[in-house]
């Protein structure tokens, strides 16, 4: 089921009201069953899998804490990760790595040929795989101890509002939350609903109005002109923005509506000053996964400069090989790998010392990192988007003749303007709800115009986009 479908609109409501009528001894049942519904609406036999997974890391995370063995230990999580890694690399990768093999075997004159397989991928796999592996490991780690029940657990990673696109959220966050009674307030709903009506704009009324003409320019753009290849550019670096920021502020909406905090995803990305600070800022729960799970264990930067430059990369290919089963999300990973390896090298991102300049001065500076950090992660969509590297080739090489550069037009300045006057003022106020201080007078007609707007979208628009991240 989609945020951005009748079905959900309908399902939201039903599911706050039964929630207020069962009270907290039923709560979890309760949307333990409506989470699995809300998976399953999709197709319901990789409920099985999810199930499958779950008993498998509840079972671990029980043996972890109950012995005291390094080398037992380090067993039973071993099985653990190989099931959800397995998991992960059978529906994700297979034929991926397969095709890959074949590839480079016929690359160097041999002939090969493999079976492919048609293997639908679950929704929101590399998602709740996560997940799951952060519980066992934090157990293994000593910071956390397993849950009682199982159920408990399972809806520890099944949670609807977080289950298909994140946030990635640690079981020390959000498992005692799930088993305390939830707090209510006026304020707190206020928040919540601030947060839908922003992710229903920024999705609904952004990204899938740029979708069509992102979609023509990536599909040919060896016969686009440089101005529309640098349009496409910009529309699809906002575009997913939207989509998937949206989609996170609508979790964090609903997941609000229910008592539960989720955290935050993105913290205004698109006004960092360096690719170091981008990285702070989009998708924090999957970056800073990768931090704690992967790029300390690897040694971090407790080694030489040299192997903290080895684990920055191997940690970014890796994160974009998460995001899909193609050699362009490998090399988009690796070009933030690159990029990361040369800020740290020059001492950029980090914490500078106050400079005594003017407030004019320091405003154009900020000003021009931001522009600079902005187009080159602008750029780097571009291997993220296109399907090969045969088109990234097109692309980068059709921006480079510079043929017909107002074809980019006015729009995507217009679109910057519409994300950044809801970006802008969350970063001064340091609050993702700010909107709700304005005088009610002011936000409800605003929240209501709105909300006619996306559900005349819905309704009458043609067209219900999945949410990009859905494929990963």
């Amino acid at each position: 089921m989609k945020f951005n479908s009748i079905e959900f609109l309908i399902f939201l409501p039903c599911v706050l009201l039964i929630v207020a009528l069962v009270g907290t001894r039923w709560r979890n049942n309760f949307l333990l069953a409506a989470s699995y519904f809300f998976y399953g609406y999709w197709d319901f036999r990789f409920v099985t899998l999810l199930l499958a997974t779950q008993i498998v890391d509840y079972w671990v995370g029980n043996q972890i804490f109950a012995t005291s063995d390094p080398q037992r230990r380090k067993r039973i999580l071993f099985l653990s990760i190989c099931a959800n890694l397995g998991a992960l690399g059978f529906f994700k990768y297979y034929n991926f790595f397969i095709g890959s093999g074949v590839a480079a075997l016929q690359t160097l004159g041999l002939h090969a040929t493999a079976p492919t397989l048609s293997i639908i991928l679950p929704l929101g796999l590399s998602f709740y795989v996560f997940q799951s592996m952060s519980y066992t490991i934090d157990i293994y780690r000593g910071t956390l101890e397993p849950a009682k029940r199982f159920w408990d657990f399972a809806l520890f990673v099944v949670y609807f509002p977080h289950l298909v696109a994140g946030p990635i959220v640690r079981p020390g966050i959000l498992l005692p939350q799930l088993l305390a009674p939830a707090k209510f307030s006026a304020e707190r709903v206020n928040a919540a609903l601030t947060l839908i009506v922003i992710g229903f704009t920024k999705k609904v009324l952004i990204a899938d109005n740029l979708a069509p003409e992102v979609q023509r320019i990536f599909a040919h753009p060896d016969q686009m002109s440089s101005g529309l290849l640098l349009k496409g550019a910009y529309f699809f670096a906002f575009q997913i923005y939207c989509d998937f920021s949206g989609y996170s502020d609508i979790a964090r909406g609903v997941s609000e509506l229910l008592g539960i905090k989720l955290t935050i995803n993105f913290n205004q990305p698109y006004l960092s000053q360096s690719i170091t600070e981008f990285w702070r800022r989009w998708h924090i729960s999957l970056s800073t996964w990768l931090r704690d799970y992967l790029y300390v264990p690897l040694g971090g930067n407790r080694g030489g400069k040299w192997d903290t430059y080895r684990n920055l990369m191997l940690t970014m290919l890796i994160g974009g090989l998460w995001h899909g089963a193609a050699w362009t999300f490998v090399a988009w990973g690796g070009l933030h790998g690159l990029c990361l390896t040369v800020e740290r090298a020059l001492g950029i991102g980090r914490d500078e010392p106050p400079v005594h300049e003017s407030a004019a001065w320091q405003f154009l500076r900020s000003a021009a990192r931001m522009t600079i950090t902005f187009h080159l992660v602008a750029l780097l969509w571009i291997f993220f988007r296109a399907p090969t590297f045969t088109i990234a080739a097109q692309y980068f090489a059709g921006i480079l003749k510079f043929s017909d550069l107002g074809a980019i037009g006015i729009q995507p300045l217009i679109v910057a303007l519409a994300v950044f006057a809801i970006d802008i003022p969350q970063k001064i106020s340091g609050e993702h709800t700010i909107f709700v201080r304005t005088p009610w007078w002011i936000r409800s007609p605003v929240y209501c115009g709105l909300c006619f707007a996306v559900l005349g979208m819905l309704l009458y628009g043609g067209r219900e986009l999945p949410f990009i991240y859905f494929q990963f």
